[in-house]
């Protein structure tokens, strides 16, 4: 039963395999699907796909691969929605397209949400809602979202795993693991970027996305680190009605952020919530190491007495304390215009390709400061800054972690609420005093020690293996069992195109000789004969005529001849 399932799934990542390449090719990505090797399945894809598109040549190649990513559904549109925070991997064209991605599908029937919900729960609906609400709140690729009431009387939301999903999220991570798989194969470079660790990155994500028992872990947590602020509040999780394909949550009943003018007909202090907002969201940055990622105004209630409630919590970011380390050092050499401790710190603490032209870094990190020089501190948007400074690192191939490009998007988002609430609004002078408490934490002899206990235990750790290590690579090299591994890339296109090539001239020999041979029969007198003609000649040369034929048009349809 087992390899059943296995053959049947590994037929389906075939058949999706198939289906992307078409599509690209559909939207013009021919080029890109040669040079992953791929040149057969583009051929035909052409023969047996013929569909026009008409405007396609007017639309930008960061358009085009935004309309792919919709046509293939909802785990290339996810995927897109996160490649959008990476412009350390994709170029700005495509981030600013890729950011216009929506998840457009439509719900699926109540009668399917009342079968998910069973099913997940192990037991008839009403044994766990009093009433479901048949109409949606909301739509999207992974779930829907439904109004209910418990039997107990509380008013909650039901998030519903959309039917299938699992299934069709899985055979897509296939074919993409595959097509990551060539890239880092056959294109020159693409070793940089990593795209089988991105496809990976991005499984773990959307798997994570998928399980709702973590999301409703992730909201006790947030609770949790926020229990002694009064102005936080997060719904409350029914672990009951709760399980992985299905989550129940307290209703929230606000005013979302963006809605300003509600905001001051309930008497809602803007200038407090900003205030609030920031305080809270460089708390959960800096003191935590755990914040909200998808901070857009939809996700933001507003609660009487100026309280903020937070909405869907599929997507977060972790730092842990290095990496805190080095965004409130480089946060405080950004705000106090020290270029050369930007320049220090990026030295010591990035992933630095070996062909990285410092002097050009340093000039561009000089002119990115120098532009700052005449602004008031009060009109820098701290957001904007750094997503401006990772633009300029990423270009000399600085690898940033995916967690602080998250970072700097929800950055942008909570200065633009921000300065909605309060045109005043100040974001450096938030930060200050977090930076301030960090650097004083920093030199701190509690601080100091540790570190210092840190490096000597891995020192000693270090000299501890050493002479070990060095045993086990002579004992290897006198057992000769010592073995370097050679990579060859970009090796695999030539291996295939040599034996295509081998194989077309070992059929032309074959063809040759059968040719020849059946010619030798037709001399000869001897054997059955058809119309006056040996049929052993006969035979030779019909299977000879139709290999040729095979083999010319196999020929002419790769494009080669």
């Amino acid at each position: 039963m087992l390899s059943f399932l296995r053959i049947n799934r590994n037929i389906r990542s075939i058949r999706r395999y198939l289906n992307i390449v078409r599509v690209l090719s559909t939207y013009g990505f021919d080029q890109a699907l040669e040079m992953l090797g791929l040149s057969d399945a583009v051929a035909r894809s052409r023969r047996l796909f013929r569909r026009k598109m008409p405007d396609i040549a007017r639309l930008t190649a960061a358009e085009r691969m935004r309309l792919a990513l919709e046509e293939l559904g909802p785990t290339f549109v996810k995927l897109g929605q996160i490649l959008s925070t990476r412009p350390d991997v994709i170029p700005n064209a495509f981030v600013r397209e890729f950011e216009k991605l929506q998840d457009k599908v439509p719900s699926f029937s109540f009668e399917e949400v009342l079968s998910q919900i069973q099913s997940e729960l192990g037991g008839p609906v009403e044994q766990f809602f009093a009433e479901i609400d048949p109409e949606p709140l909301a739509a999207a690729s992974i779930a829907q979202v439904h109004r209910a009431r418990l039997k107990t009387g509380e008013d909650v939301v039901i998030k519903v795993r959309r039917p299938g999903i699992v299934a069709v999220v899985e055979s897509d991570i296939s074919a993409l693991m595959a097509l990551a798989g060539l890239a880092e194969r056959h294109v020159p470079g693409s070793e940089l970027y990593e795209p089988v660790g991105i496809v990976r990155e991005f499984a773990r994500t959307i798997r994570r996305e998928m399980d709702f028992t973590r999301e409703a872990h992730t909201i006790e947590k947030f609770r949790d680190n926020f229990v002694k602020t009064a102005w936080m509040y997060f719904p409350r999780v029914y672990w009951e009605q709760t399980s992985r394909g299905i989550l129940t949550m307290e209703y929230i009943a606000g005013v979302k952020v963006s809605e300003t003018e509600k905001l001051l007909e309930q008497g809602l202090d803007g200038k407090l919530i900003a205030r609030r907002g920031a305080d809270s969201f460089l708390t959960m940055v800096l003191n935590h190491g755990f914040f909200h990622g998808d901070l857009h105004p939809g996700n933001v209630l507003i609660l009487p007495n100026n309280v903020i409630c937070l909405l869907d919590y599929g997507i977060v970011g972790r730092l842990d304390e290095s990496l805190k380390t080095f965004l409130t050092d480089i946060l405080s050499a950004i705000v106090n215009r020290d270029m050369d401790e930007v320049v220090s710190l990026l030295l010591f603490a990035g992933d630095i390709s070996d062909s990285l032209d410092i002097r050009a870094l340093k000039r561009d990190l000089f002119n990115f400061i120098d532009g700052y020089y005449e602004i008031p501190l009060k009109d820098i948007e701290v957001g904007r800054m750094l997503m401006e400074f990772i633009e300029i690192i990423t270009l000399y191939n600085i690898r940033i972690p995916p967690d602080l490009l998250l970072l700097a998007k929800a950055l942008v988002l909570i200065e633009g609420m921000g300065r909605a609430l309060d045109p005043a609004f100040n974001m450096v002078e938030h930060l200050r005093p977090f930076i301030e408490k960090a650097i004083r934490q920093k030199f701190s002899p509690l601080h100091v020690s540790r570190e210092i206990n840190q490096i000597l235990f891995s020192y000693l750790n270090l000299a501890r293996n050493i002479p070990r290590d060095l045993k086990e690579i002579i004992n290897r090299i006198n057992r000769n069992k010592f073995k370097i591994d050679l990579e060859h890339r970009g090796l695999d296109k030539f291996t295939a195109d040599f034996d295509r090539s081998a194989n077309r001239l070992s059929t032309s020999m074959i063809l040759a000789a059968m040719i020849i041979g059946s010619s030798i029969i037709m001399q000869t007198d001897k054997g059955p004969k058809m119309m006056g003609f040996p049929v052993l000649a006969f035979m030779g040369y019909t299977v000879a005529g139709i290999v040729g034929l095979w083999l010319v048009y196999a020929i002419i349809r790769s494009g080669r001849m």
